[in-house]
């Protein structure tokens, strides 16, 4: 299966394609992607939920960039399997600059589809496939603008990695002159990272980048401010009521009144503030 297309992105060509290769950003604008895990240079472990129709379910696969001329042209490779079946697809991107600030960006897919899902049609999976590209690149573009992404991203799980150093021997200091390497403090090396003779180990932890959960529905919030606003409101009724029929010289009808009119205000300001969010 063969699928083309365009999108116009809002950036220089540069900025483009230096986002394309940010896992950081593929993790959260590739659809379905839930965790990305390094696997070597411009490779990367995914899990993705995706189908089409019916057939939906987890695909664990990899992900890897290739054929890089960076910064006008690049080869995705992307398999994976699951319970939907198999999909394994090359893609390739290339850019080029628009002339106003905007870069054009041209992708070519050549996939091969099998399982359940292949069983689709090919006119489907297309159609599928094109949508997923378009919802990949406005994600994208909402990225290089700044605009809110369709899910929320504060920054991903990441576990750095120790790199070795080499030891060499310090050299002799001046007379009178502080020791070398005094400037920066060193940070104690955690247990079980350093071999004999104190040289650093690498780590074996690869970088992992995962998906933030998606904000509740705005629907969802308006209800849930709503029902928080009614039970404050009908707290300080009670207690309105209380406090006037308690009181020596208390009204307690007035107390009721008092409580029924902060619970109308409490239901007011919890449908307000559930409406700003």
């Amino acid at each position: 299966m063969k699928v083309s297309g365009t999108a116009v992105l809002h950036g220089p060509v540069e900025t483009v394609y230096a986002v394309l290769n940010d896992p950081a950003v593929l993790v959260r604008t590739i659809p379905g992607c839930e965790r990305l895990e390094q696997a070597g240079a411009d490779a990367y472990r995914a899990t993705v939920t995706a189908g089409v129709a019916s057939i939906k379910g987890s695909f664990s696969g990899a992900i890897r960039l290739s054929d890089q001329r960076p910064p006008h042209s690049l080869v995705l490779c992307a398999s994976g399997a699951g319970a939907p079946g198999t999909v394994s697809a090359d893609v390739t991107v290339t850019l080029a600059e628009n002339g106003d600030g905007t870069t054009l960006l041209s992708y070519d897919a050549d996939a091969v589809v099998g399982g359940m899902i292949g069983g689709v049609g090919q006119r489907v999976l297309a159609s599928v496939a094109k949508k997923t590209a378009g919802e990949f690149f406005s994600a994208v573009d909402a990225v290089l603008t700044g605009e809110p992404a369709p899910v929320a991203a504060p920054p991903p799980v990441q576990v750095p990695v120790r790199v070795p150093v080499q030891a060499q021997a310090p050299a002799p200091a001046p007379v009178g002159a502080p020791p070398a390497g005094t400037q920066p403090t060193a940070t104690p090396e955690p247990a079980g990272t350093q071999a004999a003779g104190g040289q650093p180990q690498p780590s074996t932890q690869p970088l992992v980048y995962t998906r933030p959960p998606a904000p509740a529905p705005a629907g969802q919030r308006s209800a849930r401010d709503l029902v928080l606003g009614l039970v404050s409101g009908a707290g300080v009724t009670l207690l309105g009521a209380l406090v006037g029929g308690l009181r020596p010289d208390g009204d307690f009808a007035l107390g009721v009144t008092a409580g029924a009119g902060v619970a109308l205000l409490g239901a007011v300001v919890g449908g307000l503030v559930a409406g700003r969010r």
